[in-house]
């Protein structure tokens, strides 16, 4: 039977490219207060990142349930005995050790599910679990696609541009002195992701800058095989960027992705997130 692939809505693949390659993506919950969403589900990228300038409360976000992995990994017994399920880092989110309790929630199912963190967060995940769904479908084992993702992971590199770090220092993901300096400055944080970590990399004085220091961050790249570009609300810069990059990355057709409102919470407005490998 073919591997079958796992993975939750902080992955940023689109849905029908998803479909496409047979993943099944589990959502990460939004909460605006008390109210939680399912993320793509019971709120869109559009009316996530619509309703989050004026939301009186910073939106927080919840894992899925170790029973919402256990009865999707059952449900895809049915047709494998094989499970490949990638998450976000464990660094940022309880949603791989979930993953992981849901694994042995369904062990009666007699399937062989391996859960692995990506060690990073958007396309970065999508990029692994694309890698993996492409081993998968031409035939490999669950210990042949798991060495996939494990070599693809080391290939990661990203950067990210925060148009403001308002969002990213609510949600506790970075301390109070990012926050001090752009009050002051009105400077943009430049992040990166080593080991599952989100470390800061830098400051920049415009976010015209920023967008220089990401077509730097994708040329400096010795070789490129895959490239994804994320935006929260400024596509076309996104876009300018993919253009940017296009004349030294001539075989490499830029994913351009919305981030989901899961990591929309976090990044806020403006945000712009470059993976290759």
């Amino acid at each position: 039977m073919t591997v079958k692939l796992v993975t939750d809505s902080t992955a940023d693949l689109p849905v029908q490219l998803a479909e496409e390659m047979g993943i099944t993506v589990v959502p990460v919950y939004i909460r605006f207060g008390d109210i939680p969403y399912r993320d793509g589900v019971d709120i869109s990228a559009e009316e996530f990142y619509d309703r989050l300038p004026s939301s009186s409360v910073i939106p927080s976000t919840m894992a899925p349930s170790p029973g919402e992995f256990a009865r999707t990994y059952e449900e895809l017994a049915h047709s494998t005995d094989e499970i490949v399920s990638i998450h976000i880092t464990r660094r940022h989110s309880d949603t791989y050790n979930a993953a992981l309790l849901g694994r042995e929630m369904a062990k009666e199912s007699g399937c062989r599910i391996e859960v692995i963190d990506s060690e990073g967060v958007s396309m970065w995940i999508g990029l692994v679990v694309l890698a993996a769904a492409r081993a998968a479908k031409a035939g490999y084992q669950l210990h042949q696609v798991v060495q996939t993702v494990q070599k693809t992971i080391r290939q990661m590199r990203a950067l990210v541009l925060l148009d403001t770090v308002k969002y990213i220092i609510k949600g506790g993901r970075l301390g109070n002195t990012f926050s001090k300096i752009e009050v002051f400055l009105r400077l943009k944080a430049l992040l990166t992701l080593r080991n599952g970590e989100l470390r800061p990399a830098g400051l920049v004085r415009s976010r015209r800058k920023g967008i220089e220091r990401l077509g730097q961050f994708i040329r400096s790249a010795p070789r490129v095989e895959e490239l994804a570009i994320g935006y929260s609300t400024t596509r076309e810069d996104a876009e300018e960027l993919a253009d940017y990059v296009a004349p030294v990355l001539r075989n490499v057709v830029p994913n351009i992705v919305r981030l989901s409102p899961a990591l929309g919470v976090h990044a806020g407005p403006g945000a712009l997130i470059v993976i290759n490998r």
